[in-house]
């Protein structure tokens, strides 16, 4: 008899606790549906799952899992290339800064056709650099250097005033680390041989002219 009670009364127990659970998840919904009703009527439109970044991703860096989480978004506050499954991001590579929090948009990805303006009558030649060899990596589009060729038994000005287009630490073509790796020259098309025949013998270093750089020509040209 007694066996039978304490049956009974782990059975209701259990129901009780069945019944608790259920009305926890029914208030915990409910909380749930009144927050999105009210974003819907604040914002109107419906909400759709988007890909966010967790934390900040660098151009040209690979993105993988664990930078992308999926939230809830209203429709209307979305942007139009939105992205709503994470596969359509992994592993691929961002060709723009994504910030930690931004809904993650197609626009990310694309790649992009830098058009270099060069002046007429220059062509474009791209020489490999390295952050010592470019003023410590300063040397940044718009920018005139001199270019110098150094090889074990000399060193001669190859280019006067030649004029920075892009480098890899700028624009569309920027690098991950933000180092420079190369440069693109705008120089008269009779320099060009000259130049790219120095990149492949010898050390390129550019030099940025200060003002009194015309004077000091003048001066080393007379000696």
């Amino acid at each position: 008899m007694r066996r039978k009670k304490t049956m009974a009364i782990g059975i209701a127990s259990g129901l009780l606790c069945a019944a608790c659970v259920l009305l926890y998840l029914q208030d915990v919904n409910g909380r749930a549906e009144a927050a999105r009703t009210e974003a819907l009527a604040r914002y109107g439109g419906e909400q759709l799952e988007v890909c966010v970044a967790k934390r900040d991703i660098a151009a040209g860096e690979s993105v993988d899992a664990a930078a992308i989480d999926t939230k809830l978004w209203v429709a209307d506050l979305l942007p139009e290339d939105a992205v709503r499954s994470v596969s359509d991001v992994v592993g691929r590579k961002a060709t723009s800064s994504i910030l930690a929090g931004e809904v993650i948009s197609s626009k990310r990805f694309e790649e992009t056709t830098a058009s270099l303006d060069v002046p007429d009558g220059f062509s474009a030649v791209s020489v490999p650099a390295r952050d010592v060899q470019a003023v410590g990596g300063a040397v940044a589009p718009g920018m005139s250097v001199d270019v110098y060729a150094t090889g074990a038994t000399s060193t001669d000005v190859i280019v006067r005033e030649a004029l920075v287009v892009s480098t890899s630490a700028s624009g569309a073509d920027a690098q991950g680390d933000g180092s420079v790796k190369w440069l693109t020259l705008a120089v008269s098309p009779d320099r060009v041989q000259e130049l790219v025949a120095a990149a492949q013998s010898s050390e390129l270093y550019f030099v940025l002219p200060g003002e009194g750089g015309d004077a000091a020509k003048a001066e080393g040209d007379e000696r």
